[in-house]
């Protein structure tokens, strides 16, 4: 398997002793739990208390400044001493560095408002989603084949969590995305799942000439439309409405770049064939196509690597059934069966990002 160095140091070989490993099986078992107060400590401003007093506080402090009950203080304050959050030394309760990284690290928060708002109750429904190849959790906001045909449609929290974890990983890359793409001039371009048009006003915005067309579900479309309304270069972006899972519908052709960030991971390797294969046949000699993923397998830090693979169960539980986050050999093999070229990688791109470049062959 095809790995970066810092993930195959800590896959191939074991890293914990005994005692750790038994720590571990534990600290899973009780996973929901850890989650839950942890969550809650935030949102009781627990660990922001502690983050501002030096000396740390008192579990009587603590019930003062909250204004829980002393039982919820405790019960809430004893389990996170066990899990590693906060420590305790002559009865102040002090934030352990894990819950300053709750507290300040924007990914973690980001991806744990993920978790609780879209993921936390669909998850329950993750093995019939293995078996059935459906995403079976997703029926906990109603009847959809997948998330998107009712991500206009899901509750308002829960769609700005969605929005949040997407757009955060996706906007730290778009300086280096756009000179990426730029580089070779395009006139035109097709965005392909563009969502609510964010990298469209980049592009926009980074040029002054392109014409930019998004490629979605005309649902879609409606929200797109709706957020760019009124944004400077918002008469060069234009919709094209199309379910790219009917494999009978041709991509538009006449672009110079076609652009999909984010968005092959939400099929299945044969639908991203699929897809690519009908890319392919818009093409001409000079057009180029650009896949941003965040490929596990090619991530520089090993907790990325991991936050990576945890997400492909969203996929499964929730999103479709049956796509995740790649490995980058894998979305290669999809690219050579659909008649095109990988030109290069390039690695590094926002957080943990890297971008496919390729061509007819």
């Amino acid at each position: 398997m095809n790995i970066f160095p810092a993930l195959e140091k800590r896959y191939t070989k074991e890293q914990l002793s005994a005692q750790d490993a038994q720590r571990l099986a534990q600290e899973i078992a009780f996973a929901p739990v850890v989650f839950q107060v942890s969550r809650l400590m935030l949102k009781f401003g627990i660990f922001r208390l502690l983050s501002d007093e030096h000396n740390g506080l008192t579990l009587t402090g603590i019930v003062e400044k909250t204004g829980l009950s002393r039982y919820a203080a405790q019960v809430l304050m004893e389990s996170s001493l066990t899990i590693g959050t906060v420590l305790i030394s002559d009865e102040h309760y002090k934030l352990a560095k894990a819950g300053w990284f709750l507290l300040n690290d924007q990914i973690a928060r980001v991806n744990m408002d993920f978790i609780q708002d879209v993921n936390y109750l669909g998850l329950f429904h993750l093995e019939e989603s293995l078996i059935n190849g459906k995403p079976e959790g997703l029926k906990v906001f109603g009847e959809w084949p997948t998330v998107y045909e009712g991500l206009s449609s899901l509750p308002e929290q829960v769609q700005k969590s969605w929005f949040g974890f997407d757009h955060f990983y996706s906007d730290g890359s778009f300086e280096q995305a756009l000179n990426i793409v730029f580089a070779n001039h395009p006139k035109t371009l097709l965005d392909v799942g563009g969502n609510t048009g964010r990298w469209a006003l980049q592009c926009v915005g980074h040029n002054e000439t392109v014409e930019v067309t998004i490629l979605d579900l005309p649902q879609q479309l409606g929200l797109m439309k709706a957020q760019v309304a009124g944004k400077v270069g918002a008469d060069r972006i234009h919709g094209h409405g199309a379910n790219l899972l009917d494999k009978e519908t041709p991509f538009p052709k006449g672009f110079d770049a076609i652009w999909m960030s984010q968005f092959l991971d939400c099929f299945s390797e044969e639908e991203v064939i699929s897809i690519l294969s009908r890319a392919a046949a818009s093409m001409d000699g000079h057009s180029r196509l650009y896949i941003m993923e965040t490929f596990w397998n090619r991530q520089k830090f090993e907790t990325a690597a991991y936050c990576l693979a945890q997400t492909s169960l969203y996929f499964t539980a929730l999103a479709n059934g049956n796509s995740k986050m790649y490995h980058s050999d894998d979305m290669a093999r999809c690219i050579a069966e659909a008649n095109l070229e990988l030109e290069i990688i390039y690695d590094g791109v926002g957080l943990g990002h890297s971008i496919m470049q390729c061509k007819l062959k």
